[in-house]
């Protein structure tokens, strides 16, 4: 089903019409937004994304400017390949982890949506390449490491049965992180301190199969504190970083909507602090590098985590293009509701690609 909103109205006038509208096309469910608007001629954002809980604080960023925008939850709809998608800025928010909300196939779905975008030179934000890396670690470190960017060691595991011999080859005697190739906010990150341990869980009714069959076996990355940094960019950008603190585990979705339960593997015991603190800067040089692997990459609003070691080597091992935001960090540096807070920056930044269609149009 697809929703739509258009600023200064409610949301019960689109439910409703969209209850009398379910086997309707999607491009007819636009038309009909637009006669009844009798405005969708102007040229708008359309922000393609899943999950409605994550969708507020962008929401409020684009009405506190006046942008006008358009809701496409992507889990269903039906689509005419052959006439061409709405003028506007489209902005790709799908997550991996949408398979989690029971919308198995909606990355799949934004893949095909942005190709058709691509086909008809849309303006997509995070378009193709994006949502490539958004959905494979995997495919994510090879073009970090192309780029010169250190990730963890990694393994590669396609198979359960394959998972315990493949950590005994590569990780005898030490930790090993499991974690899905395709994941999302942490989830199914899993430390285990031998392999022995890792083998129990995998043959065990706790298992579960990563939604596309691949699982990755990664180092144990010894940091001198429980924290991680996530350096967050947009417009290809570096905007500010976030210190994380990971002591109750691996569940790292910053978003008020993202409720972290019991942790996954606890790695310290000392005090509580706040879990997300925004920092002063990351260093120049691996700023730079960043900059340059997103610009590579087609990526253009992201949120990329990295470790430093005991040893202090700098690892990256996530890029989210599918960033959220933590409103009480911001709030506490002062940036809530202006342009250096994330969504300020995304309507910003989306805004200006506007401005920048309308003038060439």
């Amino acid at each position: 089903m697809a929703r739509f909103r258009v600023p200064g109205e409610g949301y019960s006038f689109f439910r409703a019409h969209l209850a009398r509208c379910q086997k309707i096309y999607l491009h007819n469910i636009v038309n009909i937004v637009a006669s009844r608007y009798g405005r969708y001629q102007v040229n708008r954002i359309h922000v393609l994304h899943e999950n409605a809980a994550w969708l507020p604080p962008l929401a409020q960023a684009f009405d506190q400017r006046r942008l006008l925008w358009t809701e496409w939850f992507l889990d269903a709809g039906t689509f005419d390949l052959a006439a061409p998608p709405p003028p506007g800025v489209f902005y790709n928010r799908m997550s991996a982890s949408s398979h989690t909300r029971d919308h198995r196939f909606s990355a799949e779905l934004t893949a095909a949506i942005l190709a058709w975008m691509t086909r008809w030179d849309r303006r997509v934000v995070n378009g193709p390449g994006a949502l490539d890396l958004e959905i494979s670690k995997a495919r994510q470190y090879a073009a970090l490491e192309h780029h010169g960017i250190a990730t963890p060691r990694t393994v590669l595991v396609a198979g359960r049965e394959h998972v315990t011999a493949a950590a005994q080859r590569h990780f005898v005697d030490q930790p090993v992180i499991l974690k899905p190739n395709r994941g999302g906010k942490g989830l199914g990150v899993q430390l285990f301190s031998s392999t022995d341990s890792l083998a129990a869980h995998v043959a065990g009714d706790d298992y579960e199969a990563p939604v596309d069959g691949l699982h990755l076996l990664q180092e144990y990355v010894r940091a001198p504190r429980p924290f991680i940094t996530r350096a967050e960019f947009v417009g290809g950008r570096f905007l500010y970083a976030v210190e994380v603190n990971t002591s109750d585990g691996f569940e790292l979705c910053p978003a008020d909507a993202c409720a972290i339960g019991d942790a996954n593997c606890p790695i310290s015991e000392e005090p509580q602090r706040e879990k997300f603190t925004i920092i002063n800067g990351i260093p120049d040089a691996l700023r730079i590098r960043l900059e340059r692997f997103l610009a590579a990459s087609g990526v253009e609003v992201a949120g990329i985590e990295f470790i430093t070691d005991i040893e202090g080597r700098t690892l990256v091992y996530d890029v989210n293009t599918n960033t959220n935001y933590n409103p009480d960090a911001e709030a506490r540096a002062g940036r809530t509701g202006t342009a250096r807070s994330g969504p300020g920056a995304i309507a910003e930044f989306l805004g200006g690609e506007l401005n920048r269609l309308r003038a060439a149009a």
